[in-house]
């Protein structure tokens, strides 16, 4: 069985959420850390923040608010195909997505207003979605 071929289940979370950002130099700042998800990531280029809309200041949100939906884990780090099989769908359908990965889990990002075309698209790709 093709890996693109494994069935899911994911919910969608019922936050909005903004992608942002920073210097690579910045501080990490306090309400970066606030909400139930959020994740930081620094490189020598950047300092990437996921956050809740309402935690991100207004000059910092941009001209997109993205929605989750969090696969429904936990995956071994072994297991091929997890974001294979739910990324080569969207993509057909041409949802673009900001995947983030915990140790458990994963989650997909797309537009709110993509978000019902995204899980239809999943749907349709027989991956089971609870929607919030």
């Amino acid at each position: 069985m093709p890996v693109t071929a494994r069935k899911l289940t994911l919910s969608v979370l019922s936050k909005s959420f903004v992608i942002c950002k920073l210097p690579a130099d910045a501080p990490v700042p306090a309400w970066a850390t606030q909400g139930k998800l959020f994740s930081i990531t620094r490189t020598s280029d950047e300092l990437s923040v996921v956050a809740e809309k309402g935690m991100v200041p207004e000059n910092l949100r941009g001209d997109t608010t993205w929605r989750a939906m969090k696969a429904h884990g936990p995956f071994a780090f072994s297991e091929v195909g997890v974001l294979a099989a739910l990324v080569a769908p969207l993509a057909e359908a041409g949802i673009s997505v900001f995947a983030l990965s915990t140790f458990d889990t994963d989650y997909l990002f797309t537009g709110e207003t993509h978000l019902q075309a995204a899980v239809a698209a999943l749907c349709k790709a027989g991956h089971t979605i609870h929607e919030a």
